[in-house]
């Protein structure tokens, strides 16, 4: 049965689980390397934002496709360790938007720096950095949990 989440016949979703497992950990690096050093920032540019909002956008796909896949095989029913996937997978998608917000966040103010008044500079010196290393590493935690929930389900 072919359905709109295959790939030559294969299922997508173990494809796009590949993708979303590489760019949202990346985006968050990058992320955390353009917030603390400047040298990264000044190369980075607007790559952290980029890679977090496309990572971003195929996490919803993913769990499309997850479900379909579930569905193909009969549901998660009577599968407790493939419920805790999806439950943990489910986690990921707030977390890589406050990712991509505080990306954007930061480049905005990276970029206007200059024309903010220096009481709010000093404060978004010292917030920015904090919320975007507590973002990727909430990101990080998540997809790693829900990844392992997955192999687990998988593999068992």
């Amino acid at each position: 049965m072919h359905t709109a989440y295959e790939v030559n016949g294969l299922p997508a979703h173990p494809l796009l689980v590949h993708a979303v497992v590489v760019l949202l950990p990346l985006a968050a690096l990058c992320a955390i390397l353009h917030a603390l050093w400047p040298t990264a920032r000044a190369r980075l540019g607007i790559v952290p934002t980029l890679l977090a909002a496309v990572g971003t956008a195929l996490v919803p796909i993913t769990v499309a496709a997850g479900q379909a896949l579930a569905a193909q095989l009969g549901g998660t029913g009577g599968n407790p360790l493939l419920r805790r996937h999806e439950q943990l997978a489910e986690q990921i998608l707030p977390w890589s938007i406050a990712l991509t917000v505080a990306a954007l966040g930061n480049w905005v103010w990276r970029r206007y720096e200059d024309t903010l008044d220096p009481r709010l500079q000093r404060w978004l010196r010292r917030v920015i950095p904090i919320v975007t290393v507590i973002v990727s590493a909430g990101l990080a935690i998540a997809v790693l949990r829900a990844g392992d929930a997955g192999a687990k389900a998988t593999w068992r």
